[in-house]
């Protein structure tokens, strides 16, 4: 791949805003993004509605982040106000920087605006997508290539999900490592020079409307490869013969058909060890210090785009055995020899079935008892039916009340949608302070220390 072309970012009329707002700064993309522009020198300001670690952790870096809905905070001269999609239209803050003409930019616009002039890896996908991403980033940084990384999760190595170009031998590349969201039809911004497409399973039926329109989306991402780009594709894909056509590849975990895959797969330590075939290449003795076999999938995409920008096979091997992970993707909180306690984001039936099936696999012999929170009233209208067959893979299900996050109640809408689908009859829905009840009296005598700092 040639990057010689690509020169570093500097913004309109050639410079970085100095002023930048942001309205929903605590969101992981937006959050990312604020992180970017503090580390060009701007001053970075936001608005978002709860605290939490991740605004901490801004206001920590040197940002100012509050929670009140009050224009009077919104600095003055702002140069540009940057927001999430999901913000209502009667937020005050939002009102008060229309009124005042200042520069409007969505989140997918503002990405869209950074990576112009650089060299684009994005990864897009129902599933997958924020794992490939952040291995991905950190075979780049850990082999010495380096990449701005904009992901949408904390990796575990480095404790963010922003990390800038570190300048090579005083020459900087420019390359962006993108998670490309297909929600509110963002990844149809961006222009990649790879592009990895992992699933396009129905998801965000509130956006598109049908699973067809959701598939139309993805086909139009991938025509968005610029000339000479590669596309990286899951092999078996639906309408995947769809997709660009060109430059591609195809990735798997084991089908010989595909151009990549993974073989001699063992499991060791709740992790694996593999070869992986990379079209006529073999690198063997690979090893992945995470559950799942879909992580061992993931890796092998991962793989296959670095070596598509010629990583010597040595460190992309050393990257990925020092890789540690996503925050909330297949996360052992707890792991010994009584008990196992796996944090999961999985919010789609097919991640709930990789995230149950490769719990199983590695645990065989424990019993595993899934807390679901399902997240969007949106979702679960739309694939309560999903979400209730997969949990039916386990022992036992404790479901929580709906997450709402950017959405308004939907009569008849709750978790008793999934629960009452459901044939196995050891569940239940609790509220959060029961859950804890449950945990306290179910765990806390096998495992007093590990669960009382969880809990």
């Amino acid at each position: 791949m040639n990057l010689n072309r690509i020169t570093p970012f500097r913004g309109p009329g050639g410079k970085v805003p100095r002023i930048i707002h942001f309205i929903g700064i605590g969101g992981i993309g937006m959050s990312a993004l604020a992180r970017f522009f503090h580390s060009k020198g701007a001053q970075v300001s936001g608005y978002d509605k709860t605290e939490t670690s991740l605004t901490k952790e801004l206001i920590q870096e040197g940002m100012k982040v509050h929670y009140d809905d009050n224009p009077g905070l919104v600095p003055d001269k702002v140069e540009l106000v940057v927001y999430t999609p999901a913000i209502p239209n009667d937020h005050k803050e939002w009102a008060y920087c229309r009124e005042k003409g200042y520069k409007l930019m969505k989140r997918s616009e503002v990405l869209q605006w950074i990576t112009e002039s650089s060299f684009n890896i994005c990864i897009a996908g129902t599933h997958g997508k924020t794992t490939i991403t952040t291995m991905i980033a950190h075979i780049l940084r850990d082999s010495g290539f380096g990449c701005n990384a904009f992901l949408g999760g904390i990796s575990v190595n480095y404790n963010t999900n922003f990390w800038p170009q570190a300048p090579a031998g005083g020459n900087e590349k420019n390359v962006c490592v993108v998670e490309a969201d297909e929600y509110d039809r963002s990844f149809l911004k961006l222009s990649p020079d790879i592009a990895i497409i992992t699933a396009m399973d129905a998801d965000h039926l509130d956006i598109y409307g049908t699973a067809s329109a959701m598939e139309e989306a993805f086909i139009e991402f991938s025509k968005r490869l610029k000339p000479g780009g590669k596309l990286i594709k899951r092999f078996g894909l639906k309408r995947g013969a769809e997709l660009a056509n060109g430059k591609e590849m195809m990735y798997s975990l084991q089908n010989e058909s595909a151009d990549t895959y993974a073989k001699n797969i063992r499991m060791q330590n709740g992790g694996y060890a593999f070869d992986v075939v990379i079209r006529e290449k073999l690198i063997e003795n690979i090893t992945l210090n995470m559950g799942g076999m879909h992580n061992v999938e993931n890796a092998v995409a991962a793989m296959a785009t670095a070596a598509e920008l010629d990583i010597d096979d040595q460190k992309i091997r050393d990257a990925v055995s020092s890789f540690r992970g996503v925050k909330r993707r297949f996360e052992y909180i707890i792991r010994n020899d009584r008990l196992v306690f796996i944090d999961d984001y999985a919010h789609h039936p097919e991640e709930l079935r990789a995230l149950i099936t490769g719990a199983r696999s590695l645990f065989r012999d424990r019993k595993c008892t899934v807390i679901f929170q399902p997240h969007l009233y949106s979702r679960t209208r739309d694939l309560a039916e999903g979400f209730a067959a997969v949990l039916d893979l386990a022992d036992e299900t404790i479901l929580l009340p709906i997450y709402p996050a950017r959405e308004l109640p939907i009569p008849g809408v709750s978790s008793e949608m999934i629960l009452g689908r459901m044939k196995n009859e050891n569940k239940q829905v609790v509220s959060k302070e029961d859950l804890l009840n449950w945990m306290e009296k179910s765990f806390r005598k096998n495992v007093n220390k590990e669960l009382g700092e969880l809990l």
